[in-house]
C-alpha cells in the first residue's frame, strides 16, 4: 500500500503529458469535431487495452524467469522515471499545435476525403486509426511495463494481481485522452504559456515516484 500514491502519480503524470495518443485526440476534435473525435478515442482506448493485456503477459513470463531477482526492477523503474523527469525539464510544448496536425494526419494516411463532414466518416476508419496510433505508441508500452514490473512484480509476481492492474491501466491514458479531447486547447495553452513552471513540477513529481520506488525497496529489506 506505501507505493500505491506513487504509483498513481505516475499514472497521472504519464497519461496527462502530451503524447501521441493526446495530440490525436486533441487534432482530431479541432479538425473533425467531437464526434469523430470520440470514435477515434474508442479505438484509443481499446489500443491501450491491448497493449497493457500484452505487457500483463510480458511483465508475467518476465517475472517468472527473473524468479528472486525480480525485486531489483525497482531501481530499473526509477532509473527510467529520473530519465522522463530530465527528459520533462527539456519538454518543449510551444510546437503542440504542428505537431498535433502532424501527428492525425500521420495515423490518418491514405484517407483522400479528409474534406467530408465529420457525419460522413466511417465510424471503422476513426476506430482504427485510435487503435494503430496507441499500437504504434511507444510512450504507453514503456509506461504500462514500468507499472507492472516496478509497482507489482517487486511486491506479488501473482497473475491475478498483474491482470489487475493492468484492467486499471486502460482508464488512465485514455482518461487523459478524454481531457485532451474536451479541453485541449484549455490544456495546450496552459502547457504552453506555463512551459518552465509545468516542466518543473512534473519532473519533481516523477523523481518522487522514482525516490518512493527506491525507499520501498529498502524498508522491505533487500
Amino acid at each position: 500500500m506505501s507505493v500505491v500514491p506513487s504509483f498513481l502519480f505516475y499514472c497521472y503524470i504519464s497519461a496527462v503529458t502530451p503524447g501521441p495518443a493526446n495530440i490525436c485526440s486533441l487534432s482530431a476534435a479541432i479538425s473533425r469535431g467531437k464526434k469523430a473525435a470520440l470514435e477515434q478515442w474508442t479505438g484509443i482506448f481499446t489500443g491501450f487495452f491491448i497493449v497493457s493485456m500484452l505487457s500483463v503477459f510480458v511483465a508475467y513470463f518476465l517475472g517468472t524467469a527473473l524468479n528472486e531477482y525480480v525485486r531489483y526492477l525497482s531501481f530499473v523503474g526509477a532509473a527510467y522515471l529520473l530519465y522522463l523527469a530530465i527528459h520533462m525539464l527539456r519538454q518543449n510544448y510551444s510546437d503542440s499545435a504542428d505537431a498535433a496536425s502532424a501527428a492525425d494526419a500521420t495515423a490518418s494516411h491514405g484517407d483522400s476525403d479528409s474534406s467530408a463532414p465529420p457525419e460522413k466518416k466511417s465510424f471503422f476508419k476513426n476506430f482504427t486509426t485510435g487503435v494503430l496510433v496507441q499500437l504504434t505508441n511507444v510512450k504507453i508500452m514503456l509506461m504500462c511495463l514500468t507499472a507492472l514490473t516496478s509497482y507489482v512484480l517487486p511486491y506479488d509476481r501473482s497473475f491475478s494481481k498483474l491482470l489487475a492492474v493492468g484492467f486499471f491501466l486502460p482508464f488512465t491514458g485514455p482518461v487523459a485522452n478524454l481531457l485532451w479531447l474536451f479541453a485541449g486547447l484549455s490544456l495546450q495553452k496552459l502547457f504552453v504559456n506555463h512551459q518552465k513552471l509545468v516542466n518543473v513540477v512534473m519532473a519533481l513529481s516523477l523523481a518522487l515516484c522514482a525516490v518512493s520506488l527506491v525507499l520501498s525497496f529498502f524498508r522491505r529489506g533487500a
